[in-house]
């Protein structure tokens, strides 16, 4: 539905065109006039004795009929470039030849006459590429009232520095200069007058000379420069002081307008390129389809609700046991997706009946299982309640989809899974072995045709998830610091929510064989999907990296602290176990582990007694059955404390 406001939006773009072409059209034909006019000049004398205000209109008609072929009235002065030019001469021509045969239909076939044409075609060229050259200028230059505002400087390509200067016209009168990554574009050499400073390898030297005079604004315009690239140039400038600033996304810009200039954000820093899902594939997966959202207000699931509903599901059945969670995705979904039908479900999954009762009336098709308790100190301190949630939650949803005809339910994993050193860790991994167990039984029972499918997909952490450590860090940052890291060493995968969920999506459509090449016989053997989270970033470098974009400086303004190993935590996260075999899946972003897997009857009589153990709060006996369903479980329920907390401190900050 059209609104009010955006239909008044769209009639004055339309009336904002109609009157920059006419003013165009005009500007335009009286310039074809002057050339007329200025023809006479060059030549001494008119066509054919024609009179002044003749040869005025002989000019005028010219460009009007010569100009249309070419569109030269609906160019963009601000904007033109070579081919428009072109355009342009092109243009001139033509008029040039219809003012000559007008004139020799009208008897003047002489060499004056042709002569004539020729200047005014020249000279009608001249005057209207250069007043387009001197708008372009005008526009790049701003206001002459001096140069207002810190100085500029551009990092990126020759090509990169033009984008800037055209979709930021406001700031190009500030650009003193560029810096670029080739070496063959030596100091002095300029791009449309903008001096090239030095390269990339220089940039501490060169933004510490500049921001002798004051502060110091540099802009990355090459968009290659993300991850370690990125680091290495904040790295390069916090000491000087300097503002550093990227430039908008292409897909960001709109009507000839470029966004504002946005600060480096995390997922900049990542050392990954971002990966985005087949959209074609998850219409065909997600369309038309009931689904099924469990842990629904979560990060994850929030934002497995936002992404899903895109692709219109029949139904959407968010389901948590936190009522204000689920009001909050609710209350976003309404906003920005409304047309799916939606439910809210209160409900814990770790009860049979409750979930049973769900199951029966919404009927789902797909479930996204995103339930779980996930911080690790924490399920350390209950280690029951975690392995009620992770372990049997898991096991009570996967049995009661399948008995109600899920075509196929998703467990969103973790990379703690991987040989764990905590509760949580080993709670998921068990999930993972049940939800194994469960897809290899069905598989080999109905030879791939029927039956639920129990995808399984690990990845590591999302940025600014619930309990994560940068949520911990704005919020340290916000007091003044310091900034509490465990340890120095401690590593961890990042990848952003959204391109998480998307790859969970992927991965579920390779899984349930709407997209699965060749995937038939590593699935048949408990195959889990693991998300390419790039290389792991450490802790200290992230925590150096929000301070920097807080625009301080580590060390002096805000202070790093180590504080030791929390229980359970491990210095490095593994995606992989080391004896398994990684299959590639043909969907860029996914690749597949197969781990060890156990028969369903001998993990269920085990979890059977996991689930009494639990529900006696025998923590002791219930680790004991967690560790013969995973022997590599190597708990480390005490952390590891540093051996010398201070002299890390004096090390971190000498390094800053």
């Amino acid at each position: 539905m059209v609104t009010q406001s955006s239909g008044s939006r769209s009639l004055a773009t339309c009336l904002r065109m109609t009157r920059t072409i006419a003013v165009n059209s005009a500007l335009d034909v009286i310039m074809g006039a002057v050339a007329a006019l200025g023809a006479v000049g060059l030549c001494g004398h008119a066509p054919g004795g024609w009179p002044l205000w003749g040869v005025a209109g002989l000019g005028l008609g010219g460009i009007a009929a010569g100009g249309l072929p070419f569109r030269i009235f609906v160019q963009h002065w601000r904007f033109a470039g070579r081919s428009d030019f072109w355009r342009l001469g092109c243009a001139c021509v033509l008029a040039g030849v219809l003012v000559m045969g007008v004139l020799a239909a009208a008897g003047d076939r002489g060499v004056g006459a042709a002569s004539w044409c020729v200047s005014y075609g020249m000279a009608a060229f001249v005057c209207m590429a250069a007043t387009r050259a001197a708008y372009q200028r005008w526009r790049q230059a701003g206001p002459r009232t001096g140069r207002v505002g810190c100085p500029v400087i551009v990092l990126g390509s020759e090509a990169d520095t033009t984008r800037f200067l055209k979709l930021m016209p406001a700031m190009a009168g500030r650009v003193v200069g560029m810096v670029v990554e080739s070496r063959q574009r030596r100091p002095g050499r300029r791009v449309r007058g903008v001096p090239v400073l030095g390269q990339v390898t220089e940039l501490r030297r060169i933004v510490s000379a500049m921001a002798r005079d004051g502060d110091v604004l540099l802009v990355v315009a090459d968009g290659r420069f993300r991850g370690e690239r990125l680091s290495g140039v904040l790295r390069m400038v916090q000491e000087t002081g300097a503002r550093v600033r990227c430039m908008p996304d292409l897909s960001g810009i709109a009507g000839g307008q470029a966004g504002p200039l946005h600060p480096v954000r995390l997922a900049d820093l990542l050392n990954r390129p971002a990966l985005l899902p087949d959209a074609q594939g998850l219409a065909g997966l997600l369309g038309g389809r009931r689904v099924l959202i469990t842990g629904a207000g979560g990060t994850i699931g929030s934002e497995l609700a936002r992404q899903i509903a895109r692709h219109r599901p029949a139904e959407l059945v968010l389901l948590d046991v936190g009522e204000f969670a689920l009001w909050q995705v609710d209350i976003d979904l309404a906003e920005n997706a409304p047309e799916p039908a939606r439910h809210l479900v209160l409900a814990d999954i770790r009860d049979p009946a409750r979930m049973e009762r769900v199951f029966a009336r919404f009927q789902p098709e797909l479930v996204f299982h995103a339930a779980a308790l996930k911080h690790v100190p924490m399920v350390e301190e209950n280690p029951c309640e975690g392995l009620l949630t992770n372990a049997t939650g898991t096991r009570i949803v996967a049995d009661i989809a399948a008995r109600h005809g899920a075509r196929a339910m998703v467990l969103v994993s973790t990379d703690k899974a991987v040989n764990p050193a905590s509760v949580m860790g080993a709670s998921k991994r068990v999930a993972e072995m049940y939800c194994q167990a469960l897809d290899v039984q069905a598989r080999d029972m109905t030879d791939g045709a029927t039956g639920m499918r129990c995808v399984s997909v690990r990845f590591g952490n999302v940025m600014g998830s619930t309990g994560s450590v940068i949520p911990l860090f704005r919020h340290q940052l916000e007091r003044g610091g310091p900034l509490t890291v465990t340890d120095p060493r401690m590593e961890r995968y990042f990848m952003t929510v959204s391109e998480a969920v998307g790859l969970v999506l992927q991965a579920t459509a390779c899984g349930t064989g709407v997209q699965a090449t060749g995937l038939a016989a590593p699935l048949r053997r408990g195959g889990v999907f693991v998300l390419d989270m790039g290389t792991p970033v450490r802790i200290v470098d992230l925590a150096r990296q929000m301070i920097v974009l807080a625009g301080l400086r580590p060390g002096r303004d805000i202070d790093i602290r180590f504080t030791g190993l929390r229980p359970g935590e491990k210095l490095t996260e593994d995606l992989f176990y080391k004896k398994e075999i990684l299959q590639p899946t043909g969907c860029p972003g996914l690749r597949m582990a197969t781990p060890r897997t156990v028969d369903l009857a001998q993990v269920a009589n085990i979890m059977d007694a996991l689930t009494v153990a639990c529900r006696d709060g025998d923590g002791a006996r219930a680790l004991d059955l967690v560790r013969r369903l995973v022997p590599e479980f190597a708990h480390n329920p005490h952390g590891m404390d540093m051996p010398d907390p201070a002299g890390q401190i004096d090390v971190e900050r000498n390094a800053s």
